[in-house]
């Protein structure tokens, strides 16, 4: 069924005037559909979203609606149904949520089948994390779409204290759960993986600036189809790191540990569409773009640190008996090291979430994508952050885990 903010969308792309029979044209709506998507129209003029003439209706240009417009297209852009989200209710809930480190149903003025809905959409969106099911419990990131969305309807945000909360526990209990339920149905795990890779691939190069949407990620690498719009560098970006990706969970299948080499394949896989460094340490001093606190290796250091940082790889990986807190620190550090490091002129970033997740794969933690909820304070707690913090790096990638084992335990129970 067409919705309002269908037909915002639409006429807003357009901006041009639209008559309701071309609107409902363009929606393929039956003649018998005509009234509905007329009744859309004007409550859409009542709303404040179009305007009304002799000749038609046009969207009006404002700032919230150029806000609402954004909001669809980040949807759109992340296979997100936005007549989910876009939602005076679940917009009060979000507000609220955004404010708290953690909440039950205890926390809102809600019955249990609408929170456990509005828990439950936000999840598998990628926007909330379950710590638990019995009471359902949960931690929303904060995120800026969903700080739109609630400002959208009038709801303030409160900023929140920052939390300094562990979920070992909680990671420990999925963790047996998934070893129990990975062998039952083999072919349901496999392509439970395949999404969660795709959808890493999008999110993972959607943090470097790659404007491919994820629907259309999913036409070139799944489907092997290429639209005709897209920048065909753009198009080769996805293409090479999904090889870059593939060979990183051939060599952890395999059991091949990291080295120097090994991050140069990689590096050169994933870069294959700029050939001048594909694969090549840098030899020219870099700096991070919009963040002047990063701080990075000079040229001549990097081949030292990277043979420090080694070493330490290779002395930790051997040790029997590690605890999974032992695992996420040192996790914690080698990403935080790469990347300060930062040994390429390019990719740098995309190569550290490749090394990383092959280190904690190895050390038998599944992690197969950053959701699309926890990439802004993923993003926060490496590059963007002002100054290096490796205890807030373990934070976040406890939530990683946490999320893609739950997630992935729930499809296969």
């Amino acid at each position: 069924m067409v919705t309002r903010y269908d037909v915002f969308e639409l006429m807003y792309s357009k901006g041009t005037l639209m008559k309701p029979k071309e609107v409902a044209r363009a929606f393929r709506s039956a003649d018998k559909e005509y009234h509905a998507i007329y009744m859309i129209l004007v409550d859409l003029q009542k709303r404040g979203l179009v305007s009304k003439t002799e000749h038609g209706f046009r969207v009006k240009r404002n700032e919230k609606n150029d806000l609402l417009n954004q909001m669809i297209m980040y949807c759109i852009s992340n296979s997100v149904n936005y007549n989910d989200l876009l939602d005076e209710n679940i917009a009060e809930f979000i507000a609220r949520a955004l404010s708290l480190v953690e909440f039950t149903i205890k926390d809102f003025d809600l019955n249990s089948r609408t929170y456990s809905k509005y828990v439950h959409t936000l999840a598998k969106h990628g926007f909330l994390v379950i710590l638990s099911q019995k009471p359902l419990r949960g931690f929303v990131p904060f995120n800026h779409f969903l700080k739109d969305v609630a400002e959208y309807f009038g709801f303030d945000v409160k900023k929140r204290r920052v939390s300094d909360d562990e979920y070992f526990d909680e990671i420990k209990r999925e963790l047996e759960k998934f070893r129990r339920l990975r062998f039952r149905n083999v072919r349901a795990y496999q392509r439970i993986i395949e999404d969660f890779e795709i959808k890493f691939v999008h999110h993972s190069l959607s943090l470097e600036g790659n404007p491919i949407t994820l629907p259309d990620t999913v036409k070139i690498l799944k489907q092997q189809v290429t639209p005709l719009n897209l920048n065909t560098v753009d198009v080769a970006e996805v293409q090479n790191y999904q090889r870059a990706m593939e060979q990183m969970m051939a060599d952890v299948l395999e059991k091949n540990p990291l080295s120097v080499q090994a991050v140069l394949n990689y590096h050169y896989l994933a870069m294959r569409h700029r050939p001048d460094i594909a694969g090549k340490l840098r030899t020219l001093p870099v700096h991070i773009r919009k963040n002047p606190d990063f701080e990075v290796a000079e040229v001549e250091e990097i081949r030292p640190k990277l043979e420090v940082l080694f070493s330490d790889y290779n002395e930790f990986m051997p040790r029997k008996g590690v605890s999974l807190r032992e695992i996420l620190d040192f996790a914690s550090y080698f990403h935080n090291e790469f990347q300060h490091i930062h040994p390429f002129i390019d990719g740098n970033s995309r190569t550290t979430r490749l090394i990383t997740f092959h280190l904690l794969r190895t050390q038998d933690v599944p992690v197969f994508d950053i959701p699309l909820g926890l990439l802004e304070s993923y993003l926060d707690s490496t590059k963007g952050a002002k100054k290096r913090e490796d205890t807030e790096l373990n934070q976040m990638l406890q939530l990683v885990i946490l999320y893609n084992l739950k997630t992935i335990n729930e499809k296969l129970t």
